[in-house]
């Protein structure tokens, strides 16, 4: 994370999918806490095998898998079942909708989910 001056954060990054709640909520906590960042849509602009790759070197593959939607629940239980690191990457890049969201990418660490209280603590320098 970069701090620029006492109030702005440059270089921090959410990425989701524009239409999720919990994106909304994440949003507006940002903005509501004049955290800048830039939002990038997984299903508008894009994802690489790469970018999860190097994403689940930090976070575990099965973090980043989201269980709870529907496209996770529509796949054959045989699938889900046997599924390993290089198969759940896949379907998370075809199907955005498989990763956790959001991913809140500060530059120096990266965060699954959304919480008030834990982006208190994360941006805690800035909002006091």
């Amino acid at each position: 994370m970069t701090i620029l001056d006492g109030t702005t954060l440059y270089g921090i990054t959410l990425y989701g999918i524009k239409s999720c709640d919990t994106i909304k909520k994440a949003r507006r906590w940002l903005s509501d806490n004049g955290i800048k960042y830039h939002f990038h849509d997984y299903r508008k602009d894009g994802l690489t095998l790469q970018q999860l790759q190097e994403w689940s070197e930090e976070l575990a593959w099965e973090q980043l898998l989201n269980k709870r939607g529907t496209t996770w629940r529509n796949l054959p239980d045989e699938q889900k079942q046997s599924i390993n690191k290089d198969q759940a990457l896949a379907l998370m890049v075809e199907y955005p909708a498989m990763i956790k969201r959001p991913l809140l990418d500060t530059g120096s660490e990266k965060h699954l989910g959304f919480r008030a209280d834990l982006y208190k603590q994360i941006f805690a320098p800035i909002t006091r």
